[in-house]
């Protein structure tokens, strides 16, 4: 079974692997596809659609079993406070879609204020606790909860979720 990742960033890769490792003899290719929504993208409807428009682009883009899409996001939550980070995939075969989500970690209140302004999430990140390329490392999720978990086993359980069409009778 052949698998596009609509990304060439190694740690979506690396998600869509771990998640994937359970297929035997299948393999997974990254390919550069645009998510079709903002680079920043805001709120559950706008992060879904980008990683439904990355799953199937990826699933166009060659001779594809399944395409995946991964998208993060912002987005705040009816009865709390604060703007959180969001995680969304889709899986598609170009008949059936999955999609799931990963978890949601509040953002703190001087990261949120500059996301609100306009700055995307990952070089805020960055700024913010003087690191380098956070997005392609251990991502907010790693910065946000001392490693307890990293951008890659976020997206992973993200990636995971939205297989379930694929993997089991229940749908």
């Amino acid at each position: 079974m052949r698998v596009a990742v609509g990304s060439t960033n190694p740690v979506k890769r690396a998600a869509t692997e771990a998640a994937f490792e359970s297929f035997p003899g299948g393999s997974v290719e990254a390919e550069a596809v645009d998510s079709g929504v903002g680079e920043q993208p805001v709120g559950h409807a706008e992060t879904i659609e980008g990683a439904r428009n990355r799953a199937e682009r990826a699933l166009g883009a060659g001779n594809y079993d399944l395409g995946v899409g991964i998208e993060g996001g912002v987005a705040e939550f009816e009865g709390s406070d604060g703007l959180y980070l969001i995680m969304w995939a889709a899986v598609t075969d170009g008949e059936t879609t999955g999609r799931g989500a990963g978890p949601s970690l509040g953002l703190p209140d001087s990261v949120a204020a500059r996301v609100r302004d306009g700055e995307e999430l990952g070089p805020v990140m960055d700024d913010a606790f003087d690191l380098e390329n956070v997005k392609e490392n251990q991502g907010a999720a790693g910065v946000l909860t001392g490693n307890l978990i990293d951008r890659e086993s976020a997206l992973r359980t993200a990636v995971a979720g939205a297989f379930g069409p694929f993997v089991t009778d229940c749908y």
